[in-house]
């Protein structure tokens, strides 16, 4: 299905979707397999701040500025490495998007972390009926040349449908949406 390839890497060589990633054993055998690369103009130690402090109730997003103008001050992501987000340790929650299951909100907990390389998040997402998804989402960073090689890979256990791929192809599509202007978001913070 070229839609749904198209839909699930972008950035990435066949070789970066072959490679082993840490975190790739958090979903074995994923249902769903997410890549998206670029290439970042600073070094994995300048990068790695930002990293680490993405996310909800923290960094943000790091949408680029031209977008974060139609945004409320509070849905803007940072613009400076603040201290208070700067350490993440194994079995750290970062608050996650979605809605709330029981009065609990979605959360990813750290299940690996090596700086200035990688961090790997898993969440679970309860369904109405059934195991819950599970997903697990890795943030790598290799050094290119005087710049960094960031590579994300979301793993899916399973979509619960009749349809896997048109929904795997229809998640692969908003994450498109959204990691393209986070890279871009952060692309203009490193500068």
């Amino acid at each position: 299905m070229k839609l749904a390839g198209r839909a699930l890497h972008s950035g990435v060589s066949a070789a970066e979707r072959a490679r082993a990633l840490p975190g790739d054993d958090v979903v074995p055998g994923a249902a769903v397999v997410i890549d998206r690369a670029t290439t970042l103009a600073a070094s994995p130690e300048q990068v790695w701040p930002w990293i680490v402090q993405l996310g909800k109730d923290r960094g943000g997003w790091y949408l680029p500025g031209w977008l974060e103008r139609v945004l409320p001050a509070s849905g803007r992501g940072l613009r400076r490495i603040e201290q208070a987000y700067s350490e993440l340790a194994v079995g750290d929650e970062v608050p996650d998007w979605g809605p709330k299951h029981h009065g609990v909100s979605p959360v990813y907990r750290v299940v690996f972390i090596e700086a200035p390389h990688a961090l790997v998040y898993v969440t679970e997402r309860p369904r109405k009926s059934g195991d819950p998804l599970v997903f697990s989402w890795a943030h790598v960073l290799t050094p290119v040349g005087p710049g960094t090689r960031l590579h994300l890979r979301l793993r899916i256990n399973q979509m619960g449908t009749r349809a896997p791929q048109l929904v795997g192809a229809a998640v692969g599509l908003f994450d498109e949406a959204t990691v393209r202007p986070m890279f871009a978001g952060l692309a203009e913070r490193l500068r």
